[in-house]
């Protein structure tokens, strides 16, 4: 999880973009509900991805989402758990 131009100039095989800073690729610390969207975000692309080289960008904002309701939207009412 890198931004795009990285990505692309490092030509990894698949790669998770998210406009987080630098160092906090899962999100920030004491955050489990971002961490956890990210990393099923990022496990989910691991089996979907088509084509090599393929980049995705997520549209989550630095602590501007809500997470626990992200969760709970995917995971029928239950984000708890983590």
């Amino acid at each position: 999880m890198v931004d795009r131009t990285r990505a692309e100039a490092m030509s990894v095989p698949r790669g998770l973009v998210l406009r987080f800073p630098f160092g906090r690729p899962f999100g920030a610390p004491q955050n489990p509900e971002q961490q956890r969207v990210v990393l099923e975000d990022a496990l989910t692309m691991l089996s979907s991805a088509r084509e090599p080289g393929e980049i995705r960008t997520m549209p989550y904002r630095w602590r501007r989402e809500d997470y626990g309701r992200i969760l709970a939207e995917r995971h029928g009412g239950m984000s708890s758990g983590i």
